[in-house]
C-alpha cells in the first residue's frame, strides 16, 4: 500500500486507505457528515475559523470559505479514485486543524470518517513535485465532476499558480517584523529563475 507522502503545503492521501463504503448511500451520508463537521468550537473566544483568519491575515469571511473548502477537500479523499492534493489554502486550515488534536483525531478521523488521516513531510525532489502537480490537476478535475461546479479559483488556484511559489512561504512573527512587498520586477525574475 503506498505510503502517504507531502510536499511543502501539498499532501496527498490514497482513498482506497479510506474505510470501504456500502454503496451510494453510505458515500452520501459520509459526505453529509463531513460537510457538516463542526470546525468552531461555540464555547471558544476563540474559535478555529478566527484562529485561522489571524493566523493566516484573511478576512473572516475568507477563512469561513477555506474552512468550507477544507471539508470539501475531505469529501475528494473519501471519493475520488486517485490521490488528491488540496489548495495552499486548504491546507494551511489542514495544518491549524491538526493542532485541534482531539477535534482532528477523535470528531473528524474516528468518529467521522472512520480511519486515521496522516500527514507527514515529503521525500523532496523534482520527480515528487512534478507528481503532485499531476495530483492537483486530477484533484481539480474531481472536484468539478463531484461537486458539478469547479473549484473557487480564489482558494484552488490553477496548478501553475498553485505551485509557482512552493517553498518560498515563511512564518514571520509580525509583531517583531515588517512586511514589505517586493516590487513586481523582482516576482518576475525569481519565477522565471525557477522555471529555467
Amino acid at each position: 500500500m503506498p505510503r502517504q507522502i507531502s510536499i511543502p503545503f501539498v499532501e496527498m492521501h490514497n482513498p482506497a486507505q479510506l474505510p470501504p463504503q456500502a454503496g451510494a448511500s453510505s458515500r452520501e451520508n459520509l459526505r453529509e457528515r463531513i460537510l457538516s463537521f463542526v470546525l468552531d468550537d461555540p464555547q471558544s473566544s476563540l474559535p478555529f475559523s478566527s484562529r485561522l483568519a489571524r493566523e493566516q491575515g484573511w478576512t473572516h469571511a475568507y477563512a469561513g470559505r477555506v474552512s468550507f473548502e477544507y471539508r470539501r477537500f475531505l469529501v475528494l479523499l473519501t471519493e475520488a479514485e486517485h490521490p488528491v492534493t488540496p489548495s495552499e489554502a486548504v491546507d494551511h486550515a489542514w495544518h491549524l486543524h491538526l493542532l485541534y488534536t482531539r477535534s482532528y483525531w477523535v470528531e473528524l478521523c474516528q468518529k467521522t470518517l472512520g480511519r486515521e488521516l496522516h500527514h507527514e513531510p515529503t521525500r523532496g525532489g523534482a520527480e515528487e513535485g512534478a507528481k503532485f502537480v499531476d495530483w492537483y490537476s486530477k484533484t481539480l478535475s474531481t472536484y468539478q465532476r463531484i461537486f458539478q461546479e469547479p473549484a473557487p479559483a480564489e482558494i484552488w488556484p490553477s496548478p501553475a499558480e498553485r505551485f509557482q511559489e512552493a517553498g518560498m512561504n515563511r512564518w514571520v512573527d509580525v509583531g517583531r517584523f515588517y512586511l514589505v512587498p517586493k516590487p513586481s520586477f523582482v516576482w518576475s525574475w525569481l519565477r522565471k529563475a525557477k522555471i529555467q
